[in-house]
C-alpha cells in the first residue's frame, strides 16, 4: 500500500533486543510493531485502548493476522509504522499497516493485516459503534470500503 494511503504515523526505532543472529529484525516483532501502531491509532482517533472501548461498552481481539514480507529492518534502522482501517466491516476491521524505512517511503519493509472483531462484555461480536465508526471515517485519509 502507497504512503499517501495513510494518514497515522508512527517512528519506531529498531532496537537490538528486536534483531537476530542474521542482524535483522526478527519476524515476530513485525507484528509487535503492528500491535504499537494499532495502539496508537486508536488514541489518534480519540478512543484510546482500553479505556474509550470500555466506555463504549466494547472491546475487539485479532482474529487474524498476516505479514508479507519485502524487505529487512536492520538494528538501529528508524521506521515509520504506518496504519489505517482498510475495511470495517459490521462487527470486524481490516487494520492495514506499512512498515517503511525513514527516508524511503517508496515501498514498504513489510506489509501487516490485522483483522479485529467488535465484541462485547460478553465476548460476542457486536456492530462497532457509531461514534467508533464516524471517527474512522473523519480520520481516514483513504475512505475504508465498508461491508
Amino acid at each position: 500500500m502507497a504512503i499517501v494511503a495513510f494518514r497515522h504515523r508512527l517512528p519506531l526505532r529498531v532496537r537490538w533486543a528486536e534483531v537476530d543472529m542474521q542482524a535483522v529484525v526478527f519476524n515476530a516483532h513485525y507484528l509487535t510493531y503492528a500491535d504499537v501502531c494499532a495502539t496508537e491509532y486508536w488514541r489518534a482517533i480519540g478512543v484510546s485502548y482500553p479505556a474509550g472501548f470500555a466506555d463504549l461498552g466494547v472491546d475487539s481481539f485479532v482474529r487474524k493476522a498476516t505479514v508479507e514480507y519485502h524487505a529487512p529492518a536492520r538494528y538501529d534502522d528508524e521506521l515509520l509504522a504506518c496504519g489505517r482501517i482498510a475495511r470495517l466491516g459490521r462487527s470486524s476491521a481490516s487494520f492495514r499497516v506499512g512498515l517503511f524505512r525513514a527516508g524511503d517511503m517508496s515501498r514498504p519493509l513489510v506489509d501487516v493485516e490485522l483483522v479485529y472483531v467488535c465484541v462485547d462484555r460478553s465476548g460476542t461480536p457486536v456492530a462497532w459503534p457509531e461514534p467508533m465508526r464516524d471517527r474512522i471515517r473523519r480520520f481516514e485519509a483513504v475512505a475504508p470500503t465498508e461491508e
